[in-house]
């Protein structure tokens, strides 16, 4: 139609640019990315070895193991007194306890350092034990020689005019401090007894008396 206006299409606008940054280096991150990956899997494999890593058992001592658990099926207190100068002095609590502050295994014979003198007789059979066993058992866990003889007491050496007196007191029976003559590693460890290993001079007559705790 005549005298009508055309109109004319729009032109295509230019393409916007869009800004971009610098170009990141791809190998130093895929190389940082991987070494991150096997450090993690290194750390984990470290935890797992060490849990599943088993610490050698400590040795068996006078045919008595150290176990992972305190054994219940025989389970009995006896009680040991070293007198050195008229005064008693206490065992080192935790003897026959391995890594004490988080225990790893516990020997029949052992002690409890809230049971001052008191050694716990915990096994799961019925068997003889001697004081000599006790002694055997402390010097492996202390690894310290604890000598028990005529002329030693634990790490004691007697001199010439010094005597070891010996007395048990099997409280069960009452019958008192009973003095003992024989091989003291010889005594048989049983319920209720107070074993005293007396060094002399000077002499305590009759030997400390010993008070198990309640429920022992």
């Amino acid at each position: 139609m005549r005298g009508a206006k055309v109109k004319s299409k729009p032109g295509r606008r230019p393409p916007v640019k869009v800004k971009t940054g610098p170009e990141l280096p791809l190998l130093p991150i895929a190389v940082a990315g991987i070494l991150a990956v096997l450090a993690i899997v290194l750390i984990i494999y470290g935890v797992v070895s060490s849990r599943t890593t088993k610490t050698p058992a400590p040795p068996v001592v006078a045919g008595i193991p150290c176990d992972a658990l305190q054994q219940t099926q025989v389970h009995y207190h006896a009680a040991l007194q070293i007198v050195y100068n008229g005064v008693v002095h206490p065992l080192p609590g935790n003897i026959g306890i391995v890594n004490p502050t988080a225990p790893t295994c516990y020997y029949w014979l052992h002690v409890h350092p809230s049971d001052t003198n008191v050694i716990h007789i915990e096994s799961p059979k019925s068997r003889v034990f001697t004081l000599g066993d006790f002694f055997s058992v402390w010097t492996k866990w202390g690894g310290t020689k604890q000598s028990l003889d005529a002329t030693h007491v634990s790490t004691l050496t007697l001199t010439p005019d010094q005597k070891l007196v010996i007395y048990i007191d099997k409280l069960d029976d009452k019958t008192g401090p009973q003095l003992y003559t024989g091989d003291p590693n010889k005594i048989v460890l049983v319920a209720h007894e107070v074993i005293t290993l007396e060094v002399t001079p000077p002499t305590v007559a009759p030997p400390p008396v010993f008070t198990f705790p309640a429920g022992q």
